[in-house]
């Protein structure tokens, strides 16, 4: 685990890392298959759409991710497409979802890059599979960050 407090992770990841925190490398692996199952559906004007989401093509599998921005707000929503036979790349989304999605720009942004040693699976999953997590977490940032300068990638209209 990281030695910087969680201070700056919102109340939801907090609550998922704490989670996987109590957890022994095998279980850390079943509560990843868990999260994978509750992987929101993608709403119906994504389905088949993925040419308006972007590829995260540090991932294994195919990963597409898209947000929705409520500039009134200043939160985005993020939805996530990715095939049930890749219940990690899954598993990863549906943590940066459950964690992240509906939140203020500036927490999402101040969200640290080293996510997924905080959750304590460096030694349960392959790095290249840990890269795949930072690199939604990153391109999260940098589309939040290009919303704001006025210029979304990867986005529709």
């Amino acid at each position: 685990m990281s030695q910087t407090p969680n201070s700056t992770l919102p109340a939801q990841l907090t609550e998922v890392i704490e989670e996987f925190a109590e957890l022994e490398d095998r279980q850390k692996l079943e509560l990843l298959l868990e999260f994978s199952r509750e992987l929101p559906e993608l709403p119906e004007r994504y389905l088949n759409s993925y040419d308006q989401m972007e590829e995260v093509v540090e991932c294994q599998s195919p990963l597409f991710l898209t947000l929705e921005y409520d500039d009134d707000a200043g939160t985005a929503a993020i939805f996530f497409a990715a095939p049930p036979e890749a219940p990690t790349t899954r598993g990863f989304a549906a943590i940066l979802h459950e964690g992240l999605s509906g939140l203020r720009f500036e927490e999402i942004l101040a969200v640290p890059e080293d996510l997924s040693e905080r959750l304590g699976l460096s030694k349960a999953i392959t790095p290249l599979r840990l890269r795949g997590m930072t690199a939604m977490l990153g391109r999260i940032k940098r589309n939040i960050r290009a919303h704001q300068a006025g210029s979304a990638p990867g986005q529709p209209g």
